[in-house]
């Protein structure tokens, strides 16, 4: 307590941290509300707007503003009385009045049509610290809208210049494409060169900003805040989890907007995740169909299920976990398909995840220890287009002193790191000179798909102090946890299988010859391959139990319901195994996950990362060659990305960017 330092606040004496800002003193410590547009937690302080103006006693006779001063730089008084400083003084109110009335010169009067109505930072702000009237009457400035892309919507009349998303783009996406040019009554945020923008976090911009300069193209005009029902729930677009929140409007999802989550994306979430909403209504899957004579034709539940029934029955049966599959879907194929005598795999592409050995395949470490390591190896992954936000906080990391390096092909990853090399032979060898801080590696599915990779892990594991396996598959750690393997990997499950039940496959060509029973949402490669489809609920529709990479169980909670007759994953395995005669022993998701938390007890301990030990690993020595790219296109990942228009033109966007220019003639 002794590094603590006395200050007044509006006449209350508390004890705040020298280090601290007036504004963190006063909302963190003494729980004052302070109005801002430009400061932000987790960018640099810009002090440009002004309206977090506070009155210093004994300092000079002007508001001085809250968010550049820190605490160490205020003066007691002539007799060591504590600082003071005052948040609702006359001479305050009139600063902030003034600071809202020339922040309103020039913004337009346009708040019916704007899709920042009603959750706007400026309207809120006005009412609270503003004047009932304007003294101006002269014309408004106006400002030519630019093109950032088919995502971020601009109407720069609205800005009011607080440089948010210029601090956001250079700082936390790493990408410097925006900027301010111009002084005074010219200055207006750009892009540079008028080029449209190329990260995989613009969309943040959009949360970022306090007014409706920036807004989201796809979601522009259809909807208004209050209209909508919010859920939050989990994000499953890559294996980080994101905390989301969804927004329906009826049963149509309207928007996908992040949650603060400090041990996992903090506020920040890729455009992939927050725009693939779109995806989610097209090309679904909503009534089962069974294929005769080469084509499917629309079937009843009952027929598609005794039809199920019927081919796996006396048959030999293998099943096969998809990408997107929650941890309650995956326990009831395994049980199904195990009671059929029949096996189970989620390695689809021969992944080095060894069962039981929980921190060989989700790490010994967590996503927030990323920031406060001294040393990052990155061995087998391009984290950019894997996990674009543990991309940021790897950057975030590297901002505050970090060593980065790199075993792999080299990218952009915005920001700077050793290539040590492209060949894992160059891991082999390798020995990191001492260092003080922690050293964490993050191992990749480029590393994990090799032969070696298991031999990869244990020397990852050797180099570091903390592993983290960074998984593209949303479904990989939870299908581990239960156990749904096959010793042996994907050949050894398909080897001689007579059935194949795909939960939500759709990343792999099932070969030729078995019967194909497919339960999914997309009409995907799966269903095109199936024989049997069963029509299911997709991320949004259920509630559902995900573990992220770092071994983290976070549940997802149904913000709408799925189309047509799609059921829940686990309902449909359920009624299938009625069907079969075995019949599965839980009639509700209640009974499901009691029986799954008392096989895998730290299932239940939600938004909870285990404490994993690497274990044993028997691998033979790390060979050569390079690393596969597992992501071929970011945003076109999963199934739904594929059903969606947004992403499609996304993906054409990123191709077109890495076509070399050819020069005119």
């Amino acid at each position: 307590m002794s590094d603590l330092r006395k200050i007044i606040i509006d006449g209350r004496e508390v004890e705040v941290d020298p280090a601290m800002t007036l504004l963190q003193a006063c909302e963190q410590v003494a729980d004052i509300e302070i109005p801002r547009f430009c400061y932000h937690e987790r960018l640099s302080i810009a002090g440009n707007c002004r309206m977090c103006l506070v009155e210093v006693v004994g300092g000079p006779p002007k508001p001085a503003a809250s968010c550049a001063m820190q605490v160490r730089d205020l003066r007691g008084g002539r007799n060591g009385e504590p600082p003071e400083i005052k948040t609702t003084s006359p001479m305050v109110k009139k600063a902030r009045e003034g600071v809202m009335e020339f922040l309103l010169i020039n913004h337009p009067l346009d708040c019916p049509i704007c899709d920042q109505g009603g959750e706007c930072d400026l309207q809120d702000q006005a009412m609270a610290y503003g004047v009932d009237f304007s003294r101006y009457r002269e014309p408004k400035r106006a400002v030519t809208n630019m093109d950032l892309g088919p995502l971020v919507g601009t109407h720069m009349t609205r800005c009011i210049s607080c440089t948010r998303c210029v601090r956001f783009i250079t700082e936390v996406a790493g990408m410097p494409e925006l900027g301010l040019t111009g002084r005074g009554e010219d200055s207006e945020i750009t892009s540079y060169l008028g080029q449209t923008l190329d990260s995989e976090l613009q969309g943040n911009i959009i949360d970022l900003c306090p007014v409706g300069a920036l807004t989201s193209k796809p979601y522009a005009f259809t909807a208004r805040p209050w209209e909508l029902t919010k859920t939050e729930t989990i994000d499953v677009m890559d294996a980080l989890g994101s905390n989301i929140r969804v927004d329906t409007k009826g049963r149509e999802v309207m928007r996908i907007l992040p949650r603060n989550h400090d041990g996992v994306n903090e506020e920040w979430l890729a455009d992939r995740s927050r725009f693939v909403w779109d995806g989610l209504k097209r090309q679904r899957l909503d009534k089962p169909y069974l294929r005769e004579n080469g084509r499917l034709r629309p079937a009843s539940w009952s027929e598609a299920l005794t039809k199920a029934a019927a081919a796996m029955k006396g048959g030999k049966v293998a099943g096969l976990v998809g990408d997107l599959a929650p941890v309650e879907a995956v326990y009831a194929l395994k049980e199904l398909v195990e009671g059929q005598g029949g096996r189970v795999e989620s390695r689809l592409h021969g992944e080095a995840l060894v069962p039981g050995n929980r921190g060989a395949y989700s790490g010994t470490t967590s996503i927030g220890a990323i920031e406060d390591a001294a040393r990052i190896l990155i061995v087998g992954s391009n984290p950019r287009t894997e996990a674009p936000v543990l991309n940021a906080r790897i950057r975030k990391a590297w901002i505050h002193g970090a060593d980065v390096a790199v075993i792999g092909e080299g990218a952009d990853l915005t920001y700077e790191y050793a290539h040590i090399g492209t060949d894992a032979s160059d891991l082999a060898g390798l020995a990191l000179p001492e260092i003080e801080g922690e050293t964490i590696v993050i191992v990749g599915q480029g590393a994990l798909r090799r032969e070696d990779g298991a031999a990869i892990v244990k020397k990852a594991g050797e180099l570091g102090d903390g592993l983290l396996v960074l998984h593209t598959a949303a479904s990989r750690v939870g299908a581990m946890d239960v156990n749904a393997v096959t010793e042996g990997g994907i050949e050894a499950a398909l080897d001689g299988a007579e059935v194949v039940y795909a939960l939500g496959v759709d990343e792999i060509d099932i070969p030729a010859g078995p019967t194909v029973i497919y339960q999914g949402s997309h009409g995907d490669r799966g269903a095109h391959r199936a024989d049997i489809i069963l029509p299911a609920a997709c991320y949004t529709e259920e509630t559902a139990i995900f573990v992220n990479t770092e071994g983290r169980p976070q549940l997802a909670i149904r913000a709408n319901f799925p189309p047509g007759e799609a059921k829940e994953n686990w309902a449909i395995l359920r009624a299938l195994s009625a069907e079969l005669g075995s019949k599965l022993p839980y009639d509700s998701i209640r009974e499901l996950r009691q029986r799954l938390w008392g096989e895998v007890p730290h299932l239940k301990a939600i938004d909870e990362v285990p404490l994993n030990e690497l274990g044993l690993i028997d691998a033979r020595d790390i060979g050569s060659g390079g690393f596969e790219a597992t992501v071929k296109d970011h945003y076109l990942a999963n199934p739904i990305m594929r059903a969606s228009a947004l992403m499609g033109e996304l993906s054409q966007k990123a191709r077109s960017r890495k076509e070399a220019p050819l020069a005119a003639e």
